[in-house]
């Protein structure tokens, strides 16, 4: 019952991410806000990762490379992409992380790829078109998805993605805490010299609802969401814990449509299918490899 329990709040708490993050944004810009989330989950992550080994020096490069590529280029991407696509859109299309890391997992990690999984992510890029296709000029501006959106959207799954594959193999070595502690402070330095450059070009505003977007974003989601989801794969079966991955697009969308008031049509919904689809094919005979952490 307990576990239930998790995976039921994991779902929540993840899935709320894009719409959350679709509310800071509008106040602040999309490197700012990302920054200002890690800022805040650093310190407790590091607090996390408190006893452990301090890292090697050979190491540095490796979590440095993995907090640029899985912050300054994933996390960023995606706020960028959501600012360009409604709450609704951008939470099914970052619905496909998992699917993208079964084929990085075959690449990196010599993970056979079945015929299904193939036929999932096909089934899983059709539906982002159907998707993508659902929101256009008649929508409102903050509901209005565009192809730039879409392609920052593609772009960060595909960073975020392979990040969770590289750092499985480093994880091996030094623990998650530490994996996930240190690459997030070395992503949030990368962070700092475009923030600088976006405070001096852009306006922003720090307001309350913006603040408040940021300490969800970096406790809920990068830090209790982390360790939910590793307490779960150490007490239910991974394909159990796997079936939060369907939970998040339905109340990412549920919370979209309350909240920025998203119109939902025929297109949409049948992409949002297809890329369900998509997810549990991808997840087919995959007893060892895990889905994505947010």
């Amino acid at each position: 019952m307990q576990s239930v329990a998790a995976m039921l709040l994991l779902a929540c708490l993840w899935g709320l991410s894009i719409p959350v993050t679709k509310l800071g944004l509008l106040t602040l810009a999309p490197l700012t806000l990302t920054a200002l989330r890690f800022a805040i989950a650093v310190p407790l992550l590091l607090i996390c990762a408190a006893g452990k080994p301090l890292l090697p020096w050979r190491a540095l490069p490796r979590f440095i490379g993995l907090g640029v590529l899985g912050i300054g280029v994933g996390q960023v991407f995606q706020a960028v992409g959501v600012a360009g696509t409604s709450a609704s859109a951008g939470t099914v299309i970052s619905a496909t992380i998992p699917v993208l890391v079964v084929f990085f997992a075959a690449i990196r990690l010599k993970q056979r790829v079945t015929g299904l999984q193939q036929l999932g992510l096909l089934a899983a890029f059709i539906g982002i078109a159907l998707v993508a296709s659902g929101h256009g000029d008649e929508a409102s501006e903050i509901s209005r998805t565009t192809l730039s959106g879409v392609t920052w959207l593609l772009l960060s799954a595909l960073a975020i993605a392979f990040y969770y594959v590289w750092s499985v193999e480093i994880t091996l070595e030094y623990g998650a805490a530490a994996v996930a502690a240190w690459s997030s402070l070395f992503g949030l330095i990368s962070l700092l010299p475009g923030v600088v450059w976006e405070l001096w070009s852009v306006s922003v505003s720090f307001t309350a609802q913006a603040v408040w977007a940021a300490v969800y974003l970096g406790v809920a989601v990068s830090v209790v969401g982390l360790f939910l989801w590793l307490n779960l794969l150490r007490t239910v079966p991974a394909r159990i814990a796997a079936s939060v991955q369907y939970l998040q697009p339905v109340v990412g969308v549920a919370a979209s449509s309350a909240m920025f008031g998203d119109r939902l049509g025929v297109l949409f919904f049948g992409g949002v299918l297809l890329v369900l689809g998509g997810l549990a094919l991808s997840m087919t005979s995959r007893s060892k490899q895990k889905p994505k952490v947010s």
